[in-house]
């Protein structure tokens, strides 16, 4: 009886287990924009969103972003993707965007695909380059809807909210952090590159005179000797002929 009801303990534990894993899978297979936050003064625009599908018997047949006006991008470049048409739509706006290049009327408000697949299990990335991204913000909200081969249609529409759980269809949100100093940092890095390089040399001087000297004083006591080897030559020859005057007397 107690081997009994642990077996079915453990299976409604491994059921519910695998319920709660499947909630979270759902939960998370939502659009998203890749990376989801970058500085402010990030010189690499390039980002993809993401859109999976959640269909188990349908497949995705038209992604539609809609872009923000209140913050809007003035442009956008669309990477081609193998079966897909993409369309840029524009608006314009009621108070151009001033830049040094001049005025901005129109701006990217929607970008659509059609005409390719997705299929149940799989997800497809829409790559595009931002012209620029918007200032006077901390994150730039997507409005994304998924058209599926059976008409209908998933509005990922809400804005997530700091302290809130997550909605049931989020938005797909791009944060924008303070900017990066990484630049600063690395033209510092590049200016004080040659201090470090110089410190080697700089003992190599003492080195340089202590080989100097040593040689000096080498050569000065291989000259002594060579003179006192002279000299004791000449004393010995000396001392020789003296002896050979006073043996002849």
């Amino acid at each position: 009886m107690r081997a009994s009801s642990a077996i079915r303990l453990a299976a409604a534990s491994a059921l519910a287990a695998t319920a709660v894993l499947a909630g979270a899978t759902a939960a998370s297979a939502h659009v998203t924009v890749q990376p989801s936050s970058v500085p402010k003064n990030a010189t690499d625009q390039t980002f993809a969103f993401r859109v999976p599908n959640e269909d188990d018997k349908n497949s995705t047949v038209k992604v539609e972003i809609d872009f923000p006006v209140d913050h809007p991008i003035p442009s956008a470049l669309v990477a081609p993707v193998a079966g897909w048409t993409d369309r840029i739509q524009t608006t314009k706006l009621a108070t151009p965007i001033h830049t040094d290049d001049g005025d901005i009327t129109d701006v990217v408000s929607q970008i659509v695909w059609t005409g390719g697949q997705i299929a149940p299990g799989h997800y497809q990335d829409f790559t595009v380059d931002l012209g620029a991204l918007p200032e006077g913000t901390d994150k730039v909200v997507f409005k994304a809807l998924q058209t599926y081969g059976d008409g209908n249609i998933v509005r990922w529409i809400e804005e997530p909210q700091e302290g809130q759980p997550e909605p049931k269809n989020p938005a797909p949100v791009l944060k924008l952090t303070a900017a990066s100093a990484a630049s600063a940092t690395t033209a510092g890095d590049a200016t004080a590159a040659p201090a470090p390089a110089a410190a080697p040399t700089a003992p190599a001087a003492p080195v340089a005179a202590k080989a100097s000297t040593s040689d000096s004083t080498a050569r000065a006591i291989g000259i002594a000797g060579v003179v006192l080897g002279a000299l004791g030559v000449a004393a010995g020859l000396l001392l020789g002929r003296r002896r050979s005057t006073g043996t002849a007397a």
